[in-house]
C-alpha cells in the first residue's frame, strides 16, 4: 500500500506538471486554447496558475508566473513525499 501511495503521488504531480507545460505551450499555437482540449486543460490548470499571475505581473508580453507555479508544484511534490515518509516511517 505504501509503495502505491508513493507512486501515485509522484505520478499525479508529474502528470500535472506536464499538463502545465502543455497549457503554456498551447498559447503559441493559434486557437488551441479555444478548442475543447484547451478549455478542459485550462479548467484544470488555471486554478494553480491564477494566484501566481496575481502576484507576479507579466513583463511586457512575457508571463513568468508559470515558472514559479512549476517550482511550487515541485516543492509540493517533495513535501508530499516527505509527509508520506513521516507517516510510514520509510
Amino acid at each position: 500500500m505504501q509503495e502505491f501511495l508513493y507512486r501515485f503521488v509522484d505520478l499525479f504531480f508529474s502528470i500535472y506538471t506536464i499538463m502545465v507545460f502543455i497549457y503554456i505551450l498551447s498559447s503559441w499555437i493559434p486557437n488551441l486554447r479555444e478548442s475543447a482540449f484547451g478549455e478542459t486543460l485550462g479548467k484544470l490548470v488555471e486554478p494553480v496558475l491564477a494566484p501566481f499571475r496575481r502576484l507576479i505581473p507579466p513583463l511586457g508580453m512575457i508571463d513568468i508566473s508559470p515558472i514559479f507555479a512549476l517550482i511550487a508544484l515541485k516543492l509540493a511534490q517533495s513535501g508530499a513525499i516527505a509527509l508520506l515518509n513521516m507517516i510510514f516511517g520509510a
